[in-house]
Parts: structure tokens; sequence; C-alpha cells
């Protein structure tokens, strides 16, 4: 059961991945970035307040409880870290609400001295990420008065690993490549990690990749013309119970695997009749940065971050504040052993055998064109990241041919 803070996160994560997921490679993280929309919220005042309530998804008189959910997910997870962080201008006088609101986690002061504060700051994000980001995402500038952040990092092994090998697509955006690129491939009698989902936009390949602790990361592919952005969504949908999936032994009937993308039905001698699943991949390594202001309407941004002699957030502060920048930085990194991630939001508040005797089926699910992959903590359904792999990485130059090429 997805409860209200989780599925507001995730609803976010899906309106931002359609917006922002436009083909090329990237990453983002709603559920970094909600926390502190729903706090804002919170804290906020007139037009500002009901615009941040319809990003966040939340009454604002109780977002802050549902930032609070969600930042303790973040931190009580095994294979998820999450902190919190808020840092405060030396001298601002603060409201007894925000004193008591802010989640637990590092505070401190800024003396206003960029040079002085920029190294704890960037330490901070370090230590929380696990050393894969290094420096906070929004500048400090003279007239910064307040610094919230999140960071969270995901660092998860796989169940069942994956065996590398030389992988050249027969056919679309990723043939050609001298070296092949660096493929990945599992097989196994469990077919339950393989689903279709039926969504409004067509049929959708999900395939689920366990985590040995309390992540899974689904990859996500629709049909070669469909958006990126409405294959991550609809993905994030399908997850949260929006769309029926069809899973496991549903997928051997020959007309519904001929549905999903990606899959194929053939039938191999073997020993024995049970089924198997074969997944083909790729490794990849996703970096990317995001302007939260660039398009502030979506994040109910638009009046916060404007000038104004009253100010937006009379919770925070007497002294008229607004959102003078907002920034993520995400990277994320699936290889044949698991998966990593990390991901800082801020907002800058300004102011072997014998022959074979049998046929057995096999499904196929190969991932050879770009495709979405979604993190996503198993135990409360919330997507930690989201991304669009569109260039994936090729084959080590001085690596062994491997098994041989696809």
């Amino acid at each position: 059961m997805i409860d209200g803070a989780v599925r507001a996160s995730n609803e976010l994560t899906a309106r931002w991945a359609r917006h922002a997921c436009t083909g090329e490679t990237t990453a983002l993280s709603g559920a970094g970035l909600w926390p502190l929309l729903a706090l804002l919220a919170a804290a906020a005042d007139g037009p500002g307040r009901a615009e941040l309530r319809d990003a966040v998804g939340r009454d604002p008189a109780d977002a802050d409880r549902g930032a609070r959910e969600v930042l303790e997910i973040l931190a009580r997870g095994t294979a998820v870290d999450g902190a919190f962080g808020v840092w405060h201008r030396a001298g601002l006088p603060l409201e007894p609400w925000w004193l008591d609101a802010a989640p637990g986690g590092s505070r401190g002061e800024l003396s206003g001295d960029p040079d002085a504060d920029r190294p704890r700051l960037d330490a901070w994000v370090e230590r929380n990420t696990r050393g894969r980001l290094t420096r906070m995402p929004v500048a400090l500038e003279p007239d910064t008065l307040l610094v919230l952040a999140t960071a969270l990092s995901v660092d998860t092994r796989w169940r069942t690993p994956f065996q590398d090998f030389p992988f050249r697509p027969r056919s679309g955006p990723w043939t050609g490549r001298p070296r092949g690129l660096a493929g990945l491939n599992s097989s196994g009698a469990d077919l339950d990690p393989l689903a279709l989902a039926e969504t409004p936009g067509g049929p959708l390949t999900v395939l689920t990749v366990a985590g040995l602790d309390d992540v899974d990361v689904h990859l996500l592919l629709g049909a070669p013309d469909r958006p990126a952005g409405d294959v991550l969504a609809a993905g994030v949908d399908a997850l949260d119970g929006g769309h029926p999936l069809r899973r496991g032994a549903e997928l051997l009937a020959e007309p519904v695997a001929r549905t999903a993308p990606g899959v194929t039905l053939t039938t191999v001698p073997s020993f024995t009749p049970a089924p198997t699943l074969r997944t083909t991949t790729v490794r990849f390594d996703v970096t990317a940065e995001h302007d939260l202001l660039a398009d502030p309407a979506l994040f109910g941004l638009a009046t916060v971050s404007t000038d104004d002699p009253r100010g937006h957030f009379p919770r925070i502060s007497r002294t008229p504040l607004k959102i003078g920048q907002g920034a993520q930085d995400v990277n994320a990194a699936f290889t044949a052993e698991g998966f990593k991630a990390a991901a800082v939001t801020a907002f800058g508040v300004a102011a072997g055998s014998a022959p074979p005797q049998d046929e057995a089926p096999v499904l196929s699910a190969v991932f050879d064109r770009p495709f979405g992959f979604l993190a996503r903590h198993r135990p409360t359904g919330l997507v930690l990241v989201a991304g669009w792999v569109a260039e994936p990485e090729e084959w080590p130059e001085d690596a062994s041919s491997g098994p041989g090429f696809w």
C-alpha cells in the first residue's frame, strides 16, 4: 500500500520525468526534491503557498509532516541513506514554527563569506553521498540567507549478478559501435521479474532487478517511438498500481509475449520443460544537473522566486525571503554486480552436459535501445531515482572478447 507522502513524491517524479526526459541520457530524484518543496509549502503564504501546494500534491497544513515521513524512509533504509541539512545566515531571526518543524539533521550557520562556508557544505555533500558527489549544487552568494538541502545515496548488490559480455545490437540506434557495448546478461527459472504493463500510451515492458537489501531497479522499455518522459511516467504509475501488470507465466502466452517491447518467446532443447527467463541489457553511468528555476512553475516556485517586500515564507523568518536558487545533481551507475546512485538537491534562499532430451520455453527480454530506469525502495514504493539511458557504456578497449558478440 502506497501511503500519501510516498504517492505524492512519486507523482512529482512522474511529472518531472515527463517534462525533463526528452530522449537524452539523464537522471533525477523526485524523492530528493519533494521533501524540500513540502517544507517550503508549509512555510509559505499567499499565492506562493497555493502554487507549492499544487506542486507537492498535499495540504500545506501537514506538508511538513509528509516531508519528515519521506526523509525518515531515506534515513532508515538499508541500501539507501538520506540526510537533510539546513544552514542559516548568522543573525537571521527564525520563527519558532521553523525551529520546531524543520527536520532533524545537519544544522549550521553561514558566516556570509562564501570562501569559508563552501568547504563545509561540500564536505556535507561528499559525506552523505558516499563520495559520489562532492559539491553543493547551489552557489553561496553574498545575499544567501538560508540553504536547504537533501542528500541521498543508493548502494545495492544484485541478488543474481549479471555476466559481462561484448554486446552488438543487430538493429536500432546502438548498432555500428566498433567495440560493441558493455553488455550484461542473466538467465534464471523465475519469470516474475519480467512484466508487461498495459498503459494508455501502449504496452510497457518492466524488468525488475532485485537488490539484496531493500532497493530494486526497474528497467522500462516502450515502443521505439514512445517519448522517454512518457515511458518513465507510465512506469511510475504502473508500479504504484495505476496500470495492470501481467507477470511471469502469463507472458508465456504467445499473443501476450508478442505485444511486450523487446520480448521474444522461443523454445530450446533442454533437460526439463521448465521455462527460462533470459535478460540482456547494458551497463550505464548517468550524471545530470538540473536548474530547478529554469521552469519554476513545474515545481510551484514561480511566485516564491520573485521579489516581494513582505517575503514569501513568514513561518521561517520575519525577514523577507525568496527562493534565489534551486538545483539538483544526480549520478547513477548500473553494473553486473549492482547499482549505485546519489543525488543532492538544494535551495538557496536569498535574501556444463549430456545431450538434452526435451524442449522448454524461453522468454528473452533485450534492452538494446534507449530505455528508462527507476530505483525504488521496495518496502514503501518510494521512487528514489529515475532516469533515461540513451548512451550506454562501450565495451572496454582492453577487455577480452568474452563469450562472444551477439
